[in-house]
């Protein structure tokens, strides 16, 4: 009662309309966030009537409560300080020791600081950004390929998607109620077969063709040993942040927002070792952490609230028989929802993705008898290759912000396509192969 009508034109039409006014208000240039929670209320007064809002309010309600998100300002606030500290920095120059004369080796020693920085933090934009500065100026120094270059620093940032302590699977778990603990576990897996391919990729490319990456020039022998030293010494402190996040959830020491936690306190501790403490550094560490986890909360509220209002309408109910009808194997439906996110990815944020999506889609995935930990490795992959798919790519953006003014958005997007191939095939793997992620769990 008190409603506008809405009701009769069905949960099919409904359906229709709701998303359709989802992206016609996107186009406009709103945020996501207003404009989930805009279409949000004007569904929940024109389907039910005023008095419904309150049982869409306490959906937004049970999400901000979620305990499990206390990790994610915890974890965010980990990669800005070390945006801002000099262990990044020191590691690559470390790595250049150990990366030695391989054919790409300036390439490889990236990719290798790439993981580590994602088992560090498991935040892309800021990876990313880091590698832009550290990494593209020296390859392109040394006549690297501009496209080789490009793509090692947008694939390699993007691998914090997948490697624990990854974000997107912290985000996943909360929506999903499984273990963010098992689900990391599964991801370790995907995680560094990914890394191997990029690297086995340069690698082998750079071999056919040397002059993709010329060799850098070999130290004098007098440097060799105090170079090693000083690249042993910049790989134990992230070695330590590493093993204190990963190596007490994998050992049931800590839980994740416990080792979220523990990770902050082992940057701070590895900055003042280094004498880099600054009350300006842990500022804009906060600052940054406060603008993210702001936009991450904002997104989350609106989200949750849509998708609270779509399913008293009828909704997850009509997805679900809508997609369960299909006359296919269930492969063939996962299929479907990969594609779907593939296609979302193209235009929309991971956050908005995963709060409009899951919801939906994890009941379907637990109805047809799969490990809803699976998919969220499935789902980890999929916004990977969102991260670097035009015409959106966030990581092409962020690269572009630091990259030099003669390389343009374009050459980025034409650079990533080998890298985006090499994701697909990673996702086609887990599709085919569940046990690649599922046998460490």
């Amino acid at each position: 009662m008190g409603g506008l009508g809405l009701q009769a034109m069905g949960i099919e039409w409904g359906t229709y309309v709701l998303v359709g006014s989802i992206f016609l208000l996107l186009l406009s240039g709103l945020p996501l966030a207003f404009v989930t929670g805009l279409v949000a209320l004007v569904f929940t007064v024109g389907w039910f009537g005023p008095n419904a809002i309150p049982l869409v309010i306490s959906r937004v309600y049970g999400f901000i409560t979620e305990y499990s998100l206390v990790a994610v300002p915890m974890f965010v606030l980990m990669a800005s300080l070390l945006d801002r500290s000099g262990i990044a920095r020191d590691l690559f120059s470390g790595m250049r020791v150990l990366a030695g004369r391989l054919p790409g080796g300036v390439a490889i020693q990236t990719l290798v600081v790439a993981v580590f920085l994602a088992a560090m933090s498991g935040i892309i934009g800021g990876e990313i950004v880091l590698l832009g500065i550290l990494a593209l100026p020296q390859m392109l120094r040394l006549g690297y390929d501009r496209k080789i270059a490009i793509g090692v620093v947008c694939g390699g940032g993007s691998l914090g998607t997948m490697i624990p302590p990854s974000i997107v699977l912290i985000i996943y778990g909360l929506i999903a109620s499984v273990s963010i603990a098992d689900l990391f576990v599964a991801a370790v897996t995907p995680g560094v077969l990914l890394a191997g391919l990029y690297m086995t990729y340069v690698l082998i490319r750079c071999m056919v063709n040397p002059e993709l990456a010329p060799a850098m020039p070999p130290l004098p022998a007098d440097e060799r040993g105090p170079a090693r030293i000083r690249a042993i010494k910049a790989v134990i402190l992230p070695a330590a942040i590493a093993f204190m996040v990963l190596g007490t959830i994998y050992a049931g020491i800590a839980s994740v927002t416990e080792a979220a936690a523990m990770g902050v306190f082992g940057v701070l501790a590895a900055t003042m070792i280094r004498r880099e403490l600054t009350f300006k550094l842990v500022h804009d560490s906060v600052m940054q952490t406060l603008t993210t986890c702001g936009m991450i909360v904002w997104i989350g509220v609106g989200a949750a609230t849509l998708v609270g209002v779509y399913n008293l309408m009828g909704g997850n109910r009509f997805v679900s028989a809508t997609i369960l009808g299909i006359d296919a194997a269930p492969v063939v439906i996962i299929i479907v929802m990969m594609i779907i996110l593939l296609i979302l990815g193209l235009f929309l944020d991971w956050i908005g993705i995963a709060m409009l999506t899951l919801p939906i889609f994890v009941p379907i995935i637990t109805k047809l008898g799969y490990d809803p930990i699976w998919f969220g490795i499935l789902f980890a992959v999929n916004m990977q290759v969102s991260f670097l798919s035009p015409p959106f790519g966030p990581a092409a953006f962020y690269l572009k912000g630091v990259a030099p003014p003669e390389i343009s958005l374009g050459d980025i997007f034409k650079s990533l396509w080998p890298f985006i191939l090499m994701q697909l095939a990673v996702l086609a793997l887990m599709l085919a192969f569940p046990n690649l992620a599922m046998w460490l769990v």
